[in-house]
């Protein structure tokens, strides 16, 4: 086991229509979320430019396997978006287990009273929030990082 690594780390929640983005605290405690990019335009490029600004050491994005574990078209849709990213950031782009992340932001923002309808807004950011609390939770309990590294792909999206 090697020990806990300091800095700040990128969650990602990769949407069809949108993005979600959170960030971690530097000695990778607490995720908050950070803002929604939307799918349309330059979404790797915004998150590259997020990475640089809060000087993140790592990104990890969420993995959306079914509960089996085994692949589906966001899985699919995922990876591709992870691999674009890893080519635009000079920083290592993890892949984490994010089962059930969503789902688990929709039962967060009900319990604060919040409609599906008028979260959609936020829900992104706040399942990126629960995949990345998820990853440094297993990081901190591991001794290793969550999930495998990305290998870079094709040109950013």
């Amino acid at each position: 086991m090697t020990e806990f690594r300091r800095g700040i780390r990128l969650g990602i929640d990769v949407g069809r229509a949108r993005v979600g983005v959170a960030r971690s605290d530097p000695d990778g405690v607490l995720a908050v979320p950070v803002e929604t990019v939307p799918r349309k335009g330059e979404p790797v490029r915004r998150i590259a430019a997020l990475a640089a600004e809060y000087e993140a050491f790592e990104v990890l994005v969420g993995l959306p396997l079914n509960l089996r574990g085994e692949d589906t078209p966001s899985t699919t849709d995922a990876r591709r978006f992870a691999e674009q990213l890893a080519s635009a950031v000079p920083i290592p782009v993890r892949l984490v287990d994010e089962r059930l992340s969503t789902v688990s932001a929709h039962g967060v923002l009900r319990e604060a009273g919040r409609s599906q309808r008028d979260s959609r807004s936020i829900v992104d950011q706040v399942a990126a929030v629960v995949l990345l609390q998820q990853a440094l939770d297993v990081e901190r309990q591991s001794g290793e990082p969550a999930g495998p590294a990305v290998s870079p792909g094709q040109e950013p999206a």
